[in-house]
């Protein structure tokens, strides 16, 4: 019972001396953290563009809709309908432009809608399968753990100043193209 009572206390002592240590002796156990660097960001989904979104027609549908009046920096400018995937049947299809003010960094985003993920996927799988520039990004699209599509991020073609990103979220198909950080931004921020 002695022995038990000496082990005891000879553990009581080394942790209340290390504690001790911990915050006395320099450097012990307290690290400094003057000398990480800081991050920096340069687009935040917080961040709001310095121009104004343009209106949508009055005749938008729910799809057009969706889009965003501005993803970080960026503000839409423009929104037309389209025909860039006619040949694949899209219910509808839309180019809009998102700008920061400089025509340098304009995206410009098509969007179309199928009435079911295989048209949506089948374009995807098209377009990416043409695509020639190494890929920045690639992955799946997770909603609730469950995969509803995917997403590439390349160099336009032998550019390295141009991307174009491809992403289909069940029945909506994406392409960002413009400047590689301007493409970078509006795919991460974007909300769909």
């Amino acid at each position: 019972m002695v022995r038990l009572r000496v082990a005891v206390v000879v553990v009581a002592v080394v942790i209340v001396l290390s504690i001790v240590f911990a915050f006395i002796w320099p450097g012990w156990a307290i690290r400094s953290t003057t000398n990480e660097p800081l991050a920096t960001a340069s687009a935040s989904a917080s961040a709001s563009p310095t121009i104004s979104a343009s209106a949508l027609p009055d005749n938008a549908t729910t799809l057009l809709k969706s889009m965003p009046d501005s993803v970080s920096t960026f503000a839409r400018t423009k929104a037309d309908a389209a025909t860039t995937w006619q040949s694949a049947e899209p219910l509808e299809e839309y180019t809009l432009v998102y700008s920061d003010g400089t025509d340098v960094d304009d995206v410009t985003l098509t969007v179309a809608q199928w009435s079911d993920s295989d048209g949506a996927s089948g374009e995807y799988g098209t377009l990416t399968g043409a695509l020639t520039g190494k890929t920045i990004a690639s992955g799946l699209i997770k909603v609730d753990g469950n995969k509803t599509g995917e997403y590439v991020v390349a160099y336009d073609g032998d550019s390295t100043d141009k991307a174009v990103a491809y992403w289909y979220n069940d029945t909506v198909l994406f392409e960002a193209t413009g400047a590689v950080n301007a493409v970078e931004t509006v795919f991460e921020y974007f909300p769909m």
